[in-house]
C-alpha cells in the first residue's frame, strides 16, 4: 500500500503539479489549498505525512501545525516556504515539523525525506 502523503500550499499550480510528480513515484497524495481544507482532509483521510506550506492566507502553516500536532502528534509533517527565514524553520521545528525545505523544492529530495521519515515513523 502506498504512502498518504498530504500537501497543504495555497500556491495551486505548485501544489498540482508536486503532488503529480510525487504520484508518479509512488505515494498515495491529496492536498488542500488552505489550512482549513487541510484540517478537514487530514480528519477525514489520515495521511502518514504532511508537507505543509508556512505562509498562506487566512490560517499560517504554524497554526495549522500548532493543530495537527495537538490531534496527531506523532504525524511527521515537513514545511515548506518560498519566503521563510531561519525563524520561521526554528519556530517551526519548536512546534514538531520535523523538516523545512525551501521552495522551489528539489523533488528528489523532498521525497528521499518523505521516505526517510515515513521509514523512521514504521520503526
Amino acid at each position: 500500500m502506498a504512502n498518504k502523503v498530504l500537501l497543504i500550499d495555497d500556491e495551486e499550480e505548485f501544489v498540482t503539479t508536486l503532488a503529480e510528480r510525487l504520484t508518479l513515484r509512488g505515494f498515495d497524495v491529496k492536498y488542500a489549498l488552505d489550512g482549513e481544507g487541510g484540517l478537514a482532509e487530514l480528519e477525514q483521510w489520515q495521511p502518514d505525512i504532511v508537507v505543509l506550506d508556512i505562509l498562506m492566507p487566512g490560517m499560517s502553516g504554524t497554526e495549522v501545525l500548532r493543530r495537527i500536532k495537538r490531534q496527531f502528534p506523532d504525524l511527521p509533517v515537513i514545511l515548506l516556504s518560498g519566503h521563510g527565514s531561519v525563524r520561521d524553520a526554528i519556530e517551526g521545528m519548536k512546534h514538531g515539523a520535523v523538516d523545512f525545505l525551501m521552495k522551489p523544492v528539489d523533488i528528489n529530495e523532498l521525497t528521499a525525506k518523505l521516505r526517510d521519515y515515513l521509514q523512521r515513523k514504521k520503526s
